[in-house]
């Protein structure tokens, strides 16, 4: 099998080595060239017409965000990887990428002693990220069969989501495709680091009519917001007296994850038993497969996002491929979905039990 071909882009000559050094020590991965700016970017993809690209975001001539919407305006598909700083501005940047067509992110190591460090640090980042979107999925989308939906189900009381790669621009299609806000509570794990989550939850609130918040914990679930689980926090939903409220917690990561899908979504079944829709959205891994199997067997109905529009069918394909899927629905079709599934719920009314 030939070697994952990738161009490097970064102005740093010393970011240029770290990169290039932590993806040659995987010899499933070649390192075919490097790129100062996204001017000579441009040209180089070209000519190399590379399997992956990694891309800086600030940059001198054409800056990454920049680069981006270039390749993608010229019809250049091949999966953008853009490398961001741990900050505010760094993460708004990050998602103004994704919404211009990056593929994913890593963030860069600013506080490490030494290059060997830095070196193991974007090695562990990058490279599952590299081989996730260049490779096959793991389930063939052939090989999968939805489940048959209980004809007594009830409309959900809430609604719980996964995502992870490609999950930003997910989750803006689908609220953003709302007419209304959904009259149940919706909470979420999206696999992000801190200020990330926070900046997302920012946007998410901007671009559709859901209320979006960062859970803060302790917050009572009402109908029509949306939590979005903050970076390094596992979300979970708890009953307290005669309300839900979120609860947040630095407990070991689950699926080498925190914040999980998978303790998200134990702690919902525990609440509201099958009274629950969830959605898994692209991703990386198969996190929340577990925890689903759990919600569809105390009667809650599942949706996975299909393989055709996922940037990686990993979390989604894993549900769909243990066959806890009701739907594999396209992007598109998932905001109706929604609207379909919670037809017959009151937004006035309070989740509680």
């Amino acid at each position: 099998m030939s070697p994952i071909r990738v161009l490097v882009v970064d102005d740093s000559v010393v970011v240029r080595r770290i990169v290039s050094e932590s993806l040659a020590s995987d010899p499933a991965i070649e390192v075919v060239g490097v790129a100062q700016n996204g001017s000579i970017a441009l040209t180089k993809v070209a000519a190399l017409k590379p399997d992956l690209i990694t891309m800086d975001i600030e940059m001198p001539v054409m800056n990454g965000i920049e680069t981006v919407r270039a390749l993608r305006r010229s019809g250049v598909r091949t999966p953008i990887v853009m490398f961001s700083t741990l900050t505010s501005h760094g993460a708004s940047a990050t998602l103004d990428a994704l919404a211009s067509g990056a593929s994913d992110y890593a963030t860069k190591p600013t506080q490490v002693a030494n290059p060997a460090e830095a070196i193991r640090v974007i090695t562990s980042q990058l490279i599952p990220k590299v081989k996730a979107l260049c490779g096959a999925p793991v389930v063939a989308a052939g090989s999968v069969r939805t489940r048959p939906a209980s004809a007594s189900a009830r409309p959900p009381r809430a609604v719980v989501i996964g995502s992870s790669t490609g999950g930003p621009e997910a989750l803006s299609k689908v609220f953003g495709a709302l007419a209304a806000p959904l009259p149940v509570p919706v909470v979420l794990v999206q696999h992000m680091p801190p200020m990330f989550t926070t900046q997302l939850a920012a946007r998410l609130d901007r671009i559709g009519p859901s209320r979006v918040v960062e859970a803060a914990g302790n917050e009572r679930l009402v109908p029509g917001t949306v939590y979005v689980a903050p970076g390094d926090m596992h979300l979970e939903v708890k009953q307290a007296g005669n309300a839900i409220i979120t609860s947040l917690n630095k407990g070991p990561q689950v699926n080498f994850c925190r914040p999980a899908v998978d303790v998200l979504f134990r702690s919902a079944v525990k609440v509201y038993g099958g009274d629950l829709l969830g959605v898994m959205l692209t991703g990386m891994g198969s996190d929340g497969r577990d925890a689903t199997r759990g919600l569809v067997d105390a009667g809650g109905r599942m949706i996975a996002q299909d393989q055709a529009t996922s940037v990686v069918w990993g979390m989604p394909g894993a549900v769909a491929g243990a066959g806890l899927a009701h739907e594999i629905l396209p992007l598109d079709a998932i905001a109706p979905a929604l609207v379909r599934a919670t037809q017959g719920r009151t937004a006035g009314k309070e989740a509680v039990a």
